[in-house]
């Protein structure tokens, strides 16, 4: 089974959080089908070092963070904007903006939900992260494609990383612990 789901192809996200309140500090993805190992190396570095919301990510906050990896499936494309479940679903949204032109934005599945947002607020996050700065009517709303999706998501801590790697190191008869993880690989 492993091997037929490491040699997938399939849209994927990378999420970093960090501290005991798990604020976003990088997240990154694509929505085209991608291997996932090359997909995890690529993405795991991109939102962790080029995330133009967040300075690069450095050594010193490694032990307080969590990664999680979000597996992309189910795409729908539906024809009402408010078709689409809080906390179930992650949603895309395609518009154009005051200037004409075509803009897209996403949430993964948890997003809406761990903000407690209703589908509006949602909505209207959205295209402000998309960059739409005019007023948002409903009229507007009923404009945008929405693809609604789902995701299998994992999360790890630095520190649960650590001891599965140094389980994995022994596992494979090498028998010293590893020394200290301290650069991304």
């Amino acid at each position: 089974i492993c091997s037929v789901i490491s040699s997938s192809q399939i849209p994927l996200f990378v999420t970093w959080k960090i501290g005991r309140d798990k604020r976003l500090r990088g997240c990154i993805g694509t929505f085209s089908a991608m291997n996932l190992h090359s997909g995890l190396r690529e993405y795991t570095l991109t939102s962790a070092l080029k995330d133009s919301r967040f300075p690069p990510m450095t050594r010193d906050e490694l032990p307080r963070l969590f990664c999680s990896v979000s597996l992309l499936t189910n795409f729908e494309d539906v024809c009402d904007y408010m078709d689409w479940e809080v906390g179930v679903h992650g949603i895309r949204i395609e518009f154009i903006n005051e200037k004409g032109s075509k803009r897209t934005a996403t949430y993964l599945p948890e997003v809406a939900k761990e903000q407690g947002w209703d589908h509006i607020q949602t909505i209207d996050s959205l295209l402000r992260k998309g960059g739409y700065k005019a007023p948002i009517t409903n009229e507007f709303r009923k404009t945008i494609k929405l693809t609604r999706y789902r995701s299998e998501k994992m999360t790890m801590s630095y520190t649960e990383y650590l001891a599965h790697r140094q389980h994995h190191h022994f596992q494979n008869g090498i028998g010293h612990p590893l020394p200290p993880y301290n650069h991304y690989s």
